[in-house]
């Protein structure tokens, strides 16, 4: 199998697009404080070029994000695990929409509405824009 590997404000490929898009988990890497890893898997979903993931405002990725914005995904099918693509960029936090966005991203992974574990709870949207892609397969 070819690696592709570009290295530059990149742009998601048909196949790239396509992994994200299905119902395949992703690893999210963010930068701990002290500047370990820190590893969540996550639902996600493409935007143009951008990829959304929800999380909770106050949990260790959002704290790692608002600190640093350097994050890095990786997708694979269950099915295919030699087949990937890994997006490395630079994340932001947006509140406008993440209700909406965890439902949907609930009704694709899970096929249910989302419920909130805590009512408290603030979710908040992800949008990483890409830096450099790299797919595999």
């Amino acid at each position: 199998m070819r690696e592709e590997d570009t290295d530059m404000a990149d742009k998601l490929t048909d196949a790239a697009r396509a992994l994200i898009d299905a119902p395949n988990f992703a690893t999210m890497a963010t930068i701990q404080p002290d500047g370990r890893p820190q590893l969540s898997v996550v639902w996600l979903k493409t935007d143009g070029d951008d990829v959304l993931v929800s999380t909770v405002k106050g949990r260790r990725k959002h704290l790692n994000i608002v600190a640093d914005p350097r994050v890095t995904l990786l997708v694979y099918p269950a099915s295919d695990p030699y087949r990937y693509v890994e997006v490395r960029g630079t994340a932001t936090l947006e509140d406008a929409g993440a209700p909406e966005l965890i439902q949907e991203l609930s009704h694709r992974y899970d096929g249910k509405p989302f419920r909130e574990g805590n009512p408290d709870n603030e979710r908040v949207i992800v949008r990483i824009a890409p830096d450099r892609i790299v797919t595999r397969g």
